[in-house]
């Protein structure tokens, strides 16, 4: 994944912190596409339906306008005053032949998005609605990225920008911007995830049926999103099951229990599906939690081992190990070391 940045605004198992509440602020340009449109908002209702604090609403400088594909577009909000907990969503227009005396966005839409950013407000754009941000002198200094078509055309026009290619979005500061039409749905989910965590928003993406893609050029998966891409709903419950609970036990008795399946039909299922076993899947989410508790908490190791499921703390300092090539308490120095 190709980001510069985490957000803090929930906890290591995926679970809102209480405030996070976010104002989703649709801008829709004149001849806006829209799948630009529809993929990234409905990322966000479904992420609302799934207990995440979203609210979208729609604006534009003018109260009606015409999609590129020809659908009247109608009742849209005027420009609004934004804050901190607002993020700016901009879909991309269909831009016409560039016109050196004409400007690609109306002053009016460049002064708003200007002052959303000065409000602290994030701002978030889908393909070409890139360019958008680009005249308001918003990538100056910044990674971003476009459509391919327009990569050239963008380094040009805003030679201040570092416009990137061959990656799906980019986060840089409080500025994201994606790649062409679909990869708008890959920003919204990664914006969820820096809300909400990869929890909700591996429901999310499963409720839309679409696989959750990283660019690439970053980090691994978390364990909590890998592992989600299929359409198995036996595997999926314990899935859930077991990232809302990973304090518990979990026998794998108790796991089949769940699903009502023999323990040996819960782990072919398991194998079948994802290739590991509900166990072996259960340690890396424990893992993984332990990890990002050690890092971003003041928790003692062996309070960081309770809250993942390790009944022993001395076994859990060997797994961790074997896992990570370091111990918890060195993982712990180095993250208190990044901190400061």
């Amino acid at each position: 994944m190709n980001t510069s940045d985490t957000s803090d605004a929930s906890d290591a198992t995926g679970t809102p912190v209480a405030g996070q509440g976010r104002r989703v602020v649709v801008l829709v340009l004149p001849e806006v596409n829209l799948l630009d449109l529809g993929g990234p908002v409905q990322v966000f209702d479904a992420a609302a339906h799934e207990g995440a604090d979203y609210r979208v609403e729609y604006v534009s400088q003018v109260p009606e306008t015409v999609s590129a594909q020809g659908l009247r577009l109608a009742g849209l909000g005027p420009l609004p005053a934004v804050g901190p907990q607002d993020l700016v969503l901009v879909p991309g227009p269909r831009l016409l032949p560039p016109d050196p005396g004409r400007p690609l966005v109306s002053g009016s839409v460049v002064r708003w998005l200007r002052a959303a950013h000065h409000a602290g407000a994030r701002l978030a754009s889908v393909c070409s609605g890139a360019v958008a941000l680009g005249e308001a002198g918003l990538l100056d200094g910044r990674r971003c990225t476009t459509h391919w078509s327009l990569v050239e055309e963008m380094r040009l026009r805003y030679p201040a920008a570092r416009v990137q290619d061959a990656v799906l979005y980019v986060h840089d500061g409080p500025v994201s911007t994606s790649a062409g039409i679909s990869a708008g749905i890959d920003l919204a989910l990664s914006l969820v995830e820096r809300d909400q965590g990869p929890v909700l928003t591996a429901a999310v993406a499963r409720q839309l049926v679409i696989y959750l893609r990283r660019s690439g050029a970053g980090e691994q998966i978390s364990p909590f999103m890998e592992h989600r891409a299929h359409l198995n709903p036996v595997v999926h419950r314990v899935q859930d099951h077991l990232a809302q609970n990973l304090d518990g036990r979990h026998t794998l008795a108790d796991l089949a229990a769940v699903v009502h399946l023999s323990p040996r039909g819960l782990t072919r299922a398991f194998t079948t599906t994802i290739g590991i076993t509900p166990l072996e899947y259960r340690q890396r989410l424990r893992l993984e939690l332990a990890a990002e508790l050690l890092a971003g908490t003041d928790l003692t190791v062996e309070a960081v081992a309770a809250r993942c499921g390790f009944r022993d703390a001395r076994h859990f300092r060997r797994l961790y190990g074997a896992r990570y090539g370091t111990s918890p308490s060195t993982a712990r120095r180095n993250a208190a070391h990044i901190v400061r």
